[in-house]
């Protein structure tokens, strides 16, 4: 039995290393895991058969649905069958069960929607399940400690035991309903509601961590599910934008503050994202009462406000652990690994800020002013590490890119400048290609505001691109932002203090920008659209220039470096100069002569 069980369990892994490679087996395998699962009926038989289930609904999901499908469905059906029957609490038929179905889900998408009804039932039961949890004084007996379902810890002069069993299978119950959610969207509608009810209190369940981390995966789904429904007009009479405007109010009520007060750092960052993304699917909706919109973005503010305190008092902690004596190898594997998950809150933290910003604009500005005294040390303090060195550029960057209407970011641009222009220097590529991309944001939407700055940009972009390791791995995405934002300069800084022909001279021998392939489309767009304005800065007074922008075409035509849209615009340049073609392959090589022939001719 227990060979048996090891050879499902490798079986599973191999199909799911092996994917679609895997179809040249499956006739040979299922029939036999089939077997497994109507035949183990056995109470010692039990993980056999979950083992069984297991591996089919991996195999499933390794050959797709199309090959998939006719087995699928007899399988499920006995599962149905098998749901139905009454399993002791202990039965890793359970858990392993609730797995299955989530696979089977996701291999059949939509043609798996006529099984929900069969599956929720006992779904939200586990994911309802209450915590069995035990107090007693620590010279009573212990009748849990032997029990491996059990886990003990003695607080003060208290024994707590807590029945994990239970917890694990509300989490993998949990962590189902968002997959449900997350695959079948909309579809998922008639349930949006209760699990969302179900889902928000699970945030504050600090019992187990791996249930809030479910949750909170499953919340901005949850709301997207809803939004869709209203949508396409799936939901109900009564279920309008205003319901998932009721929705999102009870999400923003509460996971600010569950973020506060989140006692796991890892968390604090999964809560970030969810909290950005609830607002990337609904922001708009705040509109609808600005008196609310008012106290939600106070709120808002005051738990990112916390989330940067705490980091930096981690951070500080942290340093300080270092200098103690005990400190060795083992504490500093334990501190490159919160390290990695202060990291991810930084990183999180940055991508609500700019989420917020793009959906809010200058509205959003006043909560920045509040964050500011704590963005500006993340700058000038030397102390301060290089992510949040980078953290608090891209945030500047954001702020100048998407809240600049009517000026409102320019008062920002004068003070930072000079930290963006050492920074454009510093050590740390991560630190450089957030600078260099801020410069270019500040020459594109910075106006008059940034012209005195404008030579001391074009030096410093031009010194990254042009150092000896500037096109190593390491360095591209640098050098690419950097080429853009020169580009940036050039185009919307005419006159402010720099010879603007010799600079685009330069520019264009840079080209085409291959490693940073969105850069790469900004900047080629931007090529075609100066060429087509015959701009002679670019061009040469002579169009001397000409042979050097046709080969970057070629190479950029008809590739993942350009639009098809920026493509056929490339490409109608070209054909206009098609009397000048002899003296455009002059800088080509004969390959690269017979490849843009062969780009002109394909329809």
């Amino acid at each position: 039995k227990l060979v048996m069980e090891g050879a499902l369990t490798a079986l599973a892994s191999v199909a799911d290393c092996a994917q679609q490679e895997f179809v040249k087996y499956y006739d040979a395998v299922m029939p036999f895991l089939k077997n497994i699962l109507v035949s183990a009926t056995d109470k010692t038989h039990r993980m056999l058969r979950a083992k069984a289930m297991e591996c089919i609904s991996l195999v499933g999901m390794a050959v797709g649905v199309d090959r998939f499908r006719a087995d699928a469905r007899e399988v499920m059906d006995v599962l149905v069958t098998l749901q139905g029957t009454e399993m002791d609490s202990d039965d890793p038929t359970i858990s392993y069960m609730l797995q299955a179905w989530a696979r089977f889900c996701k291999c059949l998408g939509s043609e798996f929607l006529p099984y929900l009804p069969v599956v929720m039932p006992p779904l939200l039961k586990s994911a309802s399940l209450k915590t069995d949890v035990c107090i007693k004084d620590l010279d009573e007996e212990d009748e849990n400690g032997e029990d491996e379902d059990w886990e003990t810890i003695e607080v003060g002069d208290k024994r707590i035991s807590i029945r994990t069993s239970v917890l694990e299978e509300k989490a993998t119950a949990c962590y189902m309903l968002y997959c449900y959610a997350e695959e079948l969207k909309e579809g998922f509608y008639p349930y949006v509601e209760e699990v969302t009810n179900l889902m928000v209190p699970l945030l504050r369940f600090y019992v187990h961590e791996d249930v809030r981390k479910a949750a909170v995966t499953a919340i901005p789904e949850l709301l997207n599910d809803a939004k869709l429904a209203v949508e396409k007009g799936l939901a109900k009479p009564g279920h309008d934008m205003n319901w998932v405007k009721a929705m999102m109010d009870y999400i923003l009520k509460e996971l600010p503050d569950a973020i506060d007060k989140e006692p796991e750092t890892e968390l604090v960052g999964s809560m970030l994202q969810a909290l950005h993304e609830v607002t990337d699917c609904a922001a708009e909706l705040m509109d609808l009462n600005p008196q609310l919109k008012v106290q939600q973005m106070q709120q808002i503010m005051e738990c990112l406000k916390g989330v940067m305190k705490k980091s930096a008092e981690r951070q500080q902690e942290r340093q300080e652990r270092t200098k103690t004596e005990d400190f060795d190898e083992e504490e500093l594997e334990a501190l490159e690994e919160e390290n990695e998950q202060e990291e991810e809150v930084l990183d999180q933290l940055s991508e609500c800020l700019s989420s917020f910003l793009k959906k809010f604009k200058s509205g959003f500005l006043p909560v920045i002013d509040e964050l500011w005294p704590l963005i500006m040390p993340m700058l000038e303090d030397p102390k301060r590490s290089s992510q949040e060195k980078r953290i608090a550029i891209c945030i500047f960057d954001d702020i100048v890119e998407h809240a600049g209407e009517g000026g409102a970011a320019l008062r920002y641009i004068e003070p930072l400048m000079p930290y963006v222009l050492r920074a454009a220097a510093d050590a740390h590529a991560d630190v450089r290609q957030a600078a260099v991309y801020g410069l270019g944001v500040c020459a594109q939407f910075g106006t008059a505001a940034v012209q005195q700055a404008v030579p001391s940009m074009v030096q410093v972009l031009t010194s990254v691109i042009q150092q000896p390791d500037s096109r190593d791995e390491d360095h591209e995405d640098v050098t690419d932002n950097a080429i853009s934002a020169l580009g940036k300069v050039c185009e919307f800084q005419r006159g402010a203090g720099f010879d603007t022909a010799a600079t685009l001279g330069g520019w264009l021998d840079y080209l085409p920008v291959k490693g940073d392939k969105e850069e790469g489309c900004i900047v080629h767009e931007q090529l075609v659209r100066m060429v087509e304005a015959q701009d002679a800065a670019l061009l040469g007074a002579q169009n001397e220039r000409l042979p050097k922008v046709a080969t970057v075409f070629a190479q950029v035509m008809n590739t993942d470096l350009a639009t098809a849209e920026v493509t056929a615009r490339m490409k109608a340049v070209l054909l206009s100069l098609q009397p000048m073609w002899g003296q455009l392959f002059v800088g080509m090589s004969p390959t690269e002569q017979q490849a843009f022939q062969q780009l002109m001719t394909t329809p």
